[in-house]
């Protein structure tokens, strides 16, 4: 792909990549993660005809429908492809399904014999396989109207390695951390084939069309107690330095690529530290961090995207306008997008969200 990723005129208008480059609009931008998901009864009905999960994101007129249901609904600034973070692991061979109300399962990676069994990195067979999610990506950006980012993503290499080898999601990433300290080569190697994999996978989702893209490290917080031996701190070595390789690999291939990451559970100091180690855009900010205390910390021209606690949202009322407005009171004058500290729940009101958004726009 040649060019600056979301270059031409109508680009230019839409209000995402504005505060991406550095702009302050008042009000923010707005998206929600999550936002195309089982709150809406609209995605519950296509998710019903769609069969597995699986179905769902690999199916590209099903995808695309549940991606456009919210931006109908509520006309955020953004659209976010609907996938899934573990289709990168799918694509490399290993066993990934979803247990209805227990999330995903993969047959763990519990050490060579399982890492050596995975598609190597640059086989063809890898991208065939996530086609569908290509396909999805360029009907998005055919059908969303033009002032609509639409954002690509997938899941940090320390994120979706977590899932790998521990076979679903555990509270404290045990069988992760317990292999970062028994073979924390064997962790190297992973890391290294998911940061290939990860970075070509976001560089066609540019080239279908996405205007940016999101780096999801859902488990950040569980690496800073990880023993990470001479090569730094643990956030660092399988963290920020395998996203900082991803991000200047689709830079060299996909010039201005606008990235923004969230290290979800890092903390004040973590979250102060993505910006300068991965090279993003934008720091995704997730609902334990006090906005304001993070906003003295970064530079002017770093975007911070988030921090509306879901649950805050659930509640919705007096709590939900207070809250809108210490955000926009934090981050008044500097580039915000506004969404939340992590995705949206099924349980959350749609009058809630139709409030937040009627607050935020005032």
């Amino acid at each position: 792909m040649s060019g600056t990723a979301g270059a031409g005129k109508e680009a230019a208008e839409r209000p995402i990549l504005r505060v991406l480059d550095g702009e302050a609009l008042s009000p923010p931008p707005a998206w929600m993660m999550r936002q195309a998901g089982r709150y809406l009864p609209e995605y519950r009905a296509v998710r019903a005809e769609a069969g597995s999960f699986l179905d769902l994101c690999y199916n590209p007129d099903f995808a695309t429908e549940v991606t456009l249901q919210p931006i109908r609904r509520f006309g955020f600034e953004a659209s976010i492809l609907f996938s899934d973070i573990l289709v990168v692991p799918h694509a490399l061979g290993q066993d990934v399904r979803f247990v209805e109300g227990e999330g995903p399962r993969l047959d763990p990676m519990a050490g060579r014999t399982e890492f050596d069994a995975l598609i190597e990195a640059g086989d063809p067979r890898i991208m065939r396989h996530l086609a569908p999610v290509f396909e999805t990506v360029g009907r998005l950006r055919a059908e969303l109207p033009s002032e609509t980012t639409l954002l690509g993503f997938c899941g940090a290499p320390w994120t979706v390695a977590s899932y790998m080898i521990g076979g679903r999601g555990t509270p404290d990433l045990a069988p992760a951390r317990a292999l970062a300290a028994r073979d924390p080569a064997l962790l190297d190697a992973l890391i290294d084939r998911l940061v290939a994999v990860s970075t070509e996978y976001l560089v066609r989702q540019f080239e279908a069309g996405a205007d940016a893209v999101q780096i999801f490290e859902s488990h950040a917080g569980s690496l800073p107690d990880v023993p990470a031996g001479e090569a730094g701190d643990a956030l660092s070595r399988w963290s920020f330095r395998p996203i900082a390789r991803i991000v200047s690999g689709i830079r060299a291939r996909v010039p201005g690529a606008r990235i923004i990451v969230f290290a979800r559970g890092s903390g004040l100091d973590g979250h102060a530290r993505v910006a300068d180690e991965t090279g993003a855009d934008a720091v995704g900010v997730d609902w334990a961090v006090d906005l304001k205390a993070l906003r003295a910390r970064l530079p002017a021209r770093v975007v911070t995207q988030g921090n509306l606690h879901p649950e805050t949202l659930i509640a919705g009322g007096a709590a939900l306008d207070a809250a809108v407005d210490a955000i926009l009171e934090a981050t008044a004058g500097t580039p915000h997008i506004f969404n939340l500290g992590h995705g949206i729940t099924p349980q959350t009101p749609i009058p809630h969200v139709e409030r937040m958004l009627a607050r935020l726009r005032r």
